[in-house]
């Protein structure tokens, strides 16, 4: 009730104040000008920076900033913002466009690959809501693209300043403001690439090979063209004529096509490493076509004696044959999810009086996209057979061991199926979101006391989230729908017989052609998930200038000036599901769903100072000290207290040295704390089993595996234990003991803009950021490691495996819910630079640079807790690496740098940008923890080293009218193919890693601003 009421209040709040500053009467008003900017030394007016609510002349950043603006929008081309956010160095995304297993429907960014719950994203300061009912990060589908001025990234704790989730940084996006007139604006772009092998190995021709012996799964797609983007937006301002109100409203509409992997020789296959036998010696070292053992015809096996499919005869079995039968489940996955993106909102604010500046912001949306995989089935979901079963024929039953008793009686023998749902079709999630998000505010200067000014703001957010799981089957209805018996010899389900289930189909997939509609419609049933988010803030500043007191240094031309806040936030989740995703019958979901509600309440109270110390002395031409403190209690009984402590020393114009020292906190959210435990699935290998397809041993010893869980006569067979996706079963979930996590981040460097060079600037910042306590989970791999290769005999009571030992199919899973680790820590080097010179009559230049260097990103996985002792290797670091623990490749080198031409033809500029993503190798426990030289199966595989890769992007804009600029351009102008690696791992999607590289060709767009 309480959220409701403080709904209705937020939303007629801001209707009020967009009516009132419409209906203003005239009055005069002071004239103050608002600069935002990052790095403003010498700009006169208010200067509001990211990092701090300190607002004062002249004043600078001390913690690194790096800015993109709404040129960098419109040179990029780009629909979606964080598809030009994760283009920085410092900038991972998590959820976008590209993931589609294991999607969420939100776009997340992950500042220094912390993690997206670690970054906090703000617009004009505030923060935004959790982005989803199963993701507390914020979604960035909510930022209008066409009001960014600019996007502020700082990285570092800011916790002091902005509270919780602040710990790796803030994403801050400045919005237009004081907008005027009208503006339409429209963009539309597409992907195309050129598919001639541009990739490493040799697969086109082995997609052909495994296509002239299994065709219906396998072919060379043709160059592709498609993915089409298209946005049109519009903007309408409004300025009172006594200046005092302004209102600015926009509505936006975004539509994005789907890619599929099969459009592209590098994804039209799920790639593997080349066995190096005589039967492979024309793919040795190259890739293979992989797939799955769960296949289009099917497989029925004992895992031990017997694998079968379906013959060309009815009635008859044949041995099932990977290299023929398997099958081929990329093509249907997404690439690029479909979505389609309503916007609307409308920012205002009205001068009531000398004193009182009134202003709100409404932001709404409804998005929605679709995240496809490959079709649902029979994952050896089911493990039994009745031997009276009329589908199969006699010799059919009598070969899975069937005796004439056993008919007779109608006993159940052991038999996995396999079986795909191709008459179905893909598995489709369908992900709807509504947000609404209320900001409604009073500042100004206290009444008689301009040294003094007030900040009163309350914000609303509520996300809904509407969600069908499509194509799935149902586990409990497969079991019913292969338990079939004769009735007057028409093949009828025993629960039909019973009463049970009167619904009930017999789903014929013994032979060729049995499958109807009617099993189809009663196999498939929707998963359904409905949500809601609700964040409330309530907010009060008070911001002193006691310079003008005379609190200030003899050596400073400026005072102390502070910053006393406090703040209330409310965050609150519910998630409800229905009773097939939450009991885990969804045959394809690789566990259940399960709902969960929660609230957190957080009462904080924060300070903030900025001192002068010497301004405009011989050899000190700036030296100033600032601090910030934040002390917040939540409702789950946790106390928790961030500050930092910054300065700066300039000892000229011409170079700025800057140090920075911060302790953030953040708390674990509803998420975290609140999640239902259920089964899940994560991206790795088991050490039991030969998983670099080599024929080599396993990672683990015979006795190691024996010991725990995997009978002898299956240790090293890649047909039990291996799973053919690379995805083994999880069971995760919340923990309402959680703790919260700490970090402490330093910041060293400098600003150069020598006046000897005029249009130079260069910063560099060395950072160190180190979390304690980390809200993670050990890891589902490193608990493997630690048991089967370490030796840690406490994390194998964490390995559940089924009876024949797997991890993959059937009751076997690790048990990996969310605790509080040892840690992580990353450190490197922010390097920038920008250099502008005219050349008389052939133009003015612009050169930028942003790079970033990274020496170490290491993870404690906190194994000590568990073994008692801390001499086993438990850490490892995760830079230049890729895959297993590691996930999405860690560059230790990334850089953005682009040429500017201002040309001599007016209103024509022209951009080159060159994007650069460092090596990686792949990641391998042994080399990082015990020392050990990578073993030759790693070292000779194909995508043991993923190469740097150069993106070259050209852009143009021409205003051909005062009203009017075409913008045009093409991002990966060469057509360089993404580095390609074996397996479709949970982290990867169509052979690669799209979250980091251009996986579809260039970018071709076109657009035009209209101005009126």
């Amino acid at each position: 009730m309480k959220s409701r009421l403080l709904a209705s209040s937020v939303f007629a709040g801001v209707a009020f104040m967009a009516s009132a500053s419409m209906l203003a009467t005239a009055q005069e008003a002071e004239d103050a000008e608002t600069v935002a900017t990052e790095d403003a030394e010498s700009v006169q007016g208010t200067v509001y920076v990211t990092g701090t609510r300190i607002a004062q002349p002249n004043l600078v950043t001390t913690s690194p900033v790096s800015s993109v603006t709404s040129q960098d929008i419109k040179l990029q081309g780009v629909t979606r913002v964080e598809d030009l956010v994760v283009q920085l160095p410092q900038a991972f995304a998590s959820q976008n466009s590209t993931v589609s297993n294991g999607a969420s429907g939100t776009a997340t960014v992950s500042l220094r690959n912390l993690g997206s719950d670690r970054t906090l994203v703000l617009v004009d300061g505030k923060r935004l809501p959790y982005g989803s009912p199963n993701d507390s990060a914020a979604d960035l589908n909510l930022i209008p693209s066409q009001l960014v001025e600019r996007v502020d990234v700082l990285t570092g704790g800011a916790s002091a300043v902005y509270g919780s989730d602040a710990l790796a940084g803030v994403v801050n996006f400045i919005m237009k403001k004081d907008f005027e007139g009208v503006q339409i604006d429209t963009q539309y772009g597409f992907f195309q690439h050129k598919n001639d092998n541009g990739t490493n190995g040799n697969l086109p021709a082995e997609i052909a090979f495994r296509g002239a012996t299994n065709p219906r799964e396998f072919a060379v797609p043709d160059d592709f063209l498609g993915g089409y983007g298209k946005e049109i937006s519009g903007v309408i301002g409004l300025q009172s004529d006594d200046g005092r109100g302004s209102i600015a409203g926009y509505l936006t509409y975004r539509n994005n096509d789907s890619v599929l992997q099969r459009d592209f020789d590098y994804s039209a296959c799920t790639t593997g490493v080349a066995h190096n036998t005589a039967t492979a010696v024309r793919r040795q070292n190259g890739f293979t076509c992989g797939g799955s053992g769960t296949s289009a015809g099917g497989q029925f096996t004992d895992f031990g004696t017997f694998a079968f499919t379906p013959g060309a005869t009815a009635g008859t079995w044949r041995n099932f044959v990977g290299a023929t039968d398997q099958y081929n489940f990329g093509p249907l996955n997404y690439y690029q999810r479909p979505d389609e993106r309503y916007s609307a909102g409308f920012m205002a604010s009205y001068d009531v009086n000398d004193n009182v500046e009134a202003y709100a912001n409404l932001m709404f949306m409804d998005y929605s996209s679709i995240a496809q995989i490959a079709p649902s089935g029979n994952f050896f979901s089911t493990s039994t057979i009745n031997c009276g079963n009329p589908l199969m024929s006699v010799t059919q039953r009598t070969q899975i061991g069937c005796t004439a008793a056993n008919i007779s009686a109608d006993d159940d023998v052991t038999l996995y199926i396999g079986r795909r749902n191709v008459e179905g079709g893909g598995r489709r999630d369908n992900l709807g979101y509504q947000t609404y998000r209320g900001v409604i505010g009073i500042q100004g200067e206290l009444v008689n006391a301009p040294a003094w000014s007030y900040d009163l703001s309350a914000q609303y957010s509520q996300v809904t989230l509407n969600r069908a799981y499509t194509n799935e089957f149902l586990t409990s209805r497969l079991n019913r729908a292969l338990d079939v018996v004769s009735v007057g010899g028409v093949p009828t389900c025993r629960s039909v017989v019973d009463g049970s289930d009167p619904n009930c189909v017999p789903y014929n997939i013994f032979s060729a052609g049995g499958v109807t509609p009617a099993a189809l419609s009663y196999l498939q049933s929707p998963l359904l998930q409905t949500g809601t988010t609700t964040q409330n803030v309530v907010t009060g500043t008070l911001s002193g200038d006691f310079g003008q007191y005379g609190w200030k240094f003899p050596s400073a031309d400026e005072g102390l000036k502070t910053v006393f806040g406090v703040e209330y936030k409310r965050d609150a989740l519910e998630s409800v599901t229905d009773v097939t995703f939450s009991s885990g019958d969804g045959a394809g979901q690789g566990g259940p769903t399960i709902g969960l509600s929660g609230t957190i309440d957080s009462y904080e109270a924060f300070t903030e100072f900025n001192l002068p110390i010497v301004t405009g002395k011989p050899g000190v031409e700036l030296l100033d000290l600032s601090g910030a403190y934040r002390y917040a209690s939540y409702s789950t009984g946790i106390g928790s207290d961030s500050w930092k402590l910054e300065g700066n020393y300039a000892p000229s114009d011409d170079i700025r040295f800057r140090v920075s020292f911060n302790k953030a906190v953040r708390a674990p959210n509803v998420i975290e704390l609140f999640a239902a435990q259920g089964a899940g699935l994560f991206d790795g290998y088991d050490p039991c089993t030969d998983n670099s397809n080599t024929g080599g041993a396993p990672a683990a010893s015979a006795a190691r595996c024996t010991a725990f869980g995997v009978p002898a006569a299956n240790y090293g067979v890649d047909a039990v234990l291996q799973s053919p996706a690379g995805q083994y079963q999880v069971l995760g979930g919340g923990n309402p003991d959680l703790d919260p996590e700490t970090g402490e981040t330093l910041t060293v460097g400098f600003v150069a803009t020598p006046s000897f060079i005029p249009g130079l600037n260069l910063s560099v910042d060395y950072f160190d950021i180190q979390i304690e306590d980390l809200i993670s989970t050990v890891g589902s791999q490193n608990i493997l490691d630690q048991c089967y290769v370490l030796g840690n005999n406490p994390a194998c009571a964490l390995v559940r495996r089924n009876p024949n030992g797997s991890l993959w199919v059937g009751s076997g899973q690790v048990v990996n819910t969310n605790t509080n680790i040892g840690g992580l820590s990353t450190k490197g080097w922010d390097i920038s630079g920008a250099y502008g010179f005219d050349l008389g009559k052939a133009g003015s230049f612009t050169a930028s640079m942003n790079g970033t260097l990274v020496d170490e990103l290491f993870t404690d996985t906190g194994l000590t807790r568990l073994s008692g002792t801390s001499t086993l290797p438990l850490a490892y670091d995760c830079i230049g690496e890729y895959a297993n623990q590691c996930g999405t490749p860690n560059p230790a080198w990334r850089h953005r740098a682009r040429l500017s031409w201002e040309t001599p033809v007016d209103g024509l500029g022209l951009s080159a940008t060159w994007r650069h993503i460092g090596k990686a190798d792949i990641f391998s426990l042994n080399s990082v923890n015990t020392n050990a030289a990578d073993p030759a199966s790693l070292t000779n595989r194909i995508d043991y080293e993923l190469d740097p890769v150069d993106y070259l992007d050209l852009a143009g804009t021409w205003g051909v009218k005062d009203w009017a600029t075409l913008r045009f351009g093409v991002n990966n102008v060469l057509d360089s193919a993404p580095p390609i690696v074996a397996g479709g791992g949970a982290s990867t999607n169509g052979n690669t890693y799209p979250q980091l590289y251009d996986a579809m060709g260039r970018w071709v767009f076109a657009g035009v601003t209209l101005d009126f």
